[in-house]
């Protein structure tokens, strides 16, 4: 994937972007991954900006079968997960174990999001999400990026 495609717009959202603070790298949850499929130009911003920082970019495995439907189709999608520098981290043993006790502690049920916060906490990553109440819950001090 080069320097000119669909990762490559420039916008005025990259002075917001980099309001949210030292970008070290993103993690996405599935409504971060639906901004992306949407074409949202803030989650274009932080994709770019990632990049241009040589950060990594992490997409649990969990978050992408939520929103993975036609990959043919989503185009932004599948670069994405294909990319060089991103990271699309399987549900293994040692993530099912974490999850598992992260659910078990916050009284919660969702696996995928809590697959995400364990990805985001591994790499220190911010979390580009639409649901940070639930994020919120299974970790407080995550640092998350509205979509």
């Amino acid at each position: 994937m080069g320097p000119k495609d669909a990762f490559a717009a420039k916008t005025t959202d990259q002075e917001d972007a980099a309001a949210e603070g030292c970008l070290t790298g993103i993690t996405f949850d599935a409504g971060g991954l639906i901004a992306l499929e949407r074409n949202d130009r803030r989650v274009l911003a932080l994709i770019r900006m990632a990049l241009d920082g040589d950060h990594r970019m992490v997409v649990p495995a969990t978050a992408l079968a939520q929103v993975i439907r036609n990959p043919a189709k989503q185009v932004r999608l599948w670069r994405l997960a294909q990319h060089d520098k991103t990271d699309v981290e399987p549900l293994d043993a040692s993530h099912a174990q974490a999850v598992g006790l992260l659910l078990a502690k916050s009284g919660t049920s969702d696996i995928a999001d809590a697959h995400v916060v364990i990805c985001a906490q591994k790499t220190g990553q911010a979390v580009i999400t639409s649901d940070p109440f639930d994020l919120k819950r299974l970790d407080p001090r995550l640092r998350l990026i509205p979509a």
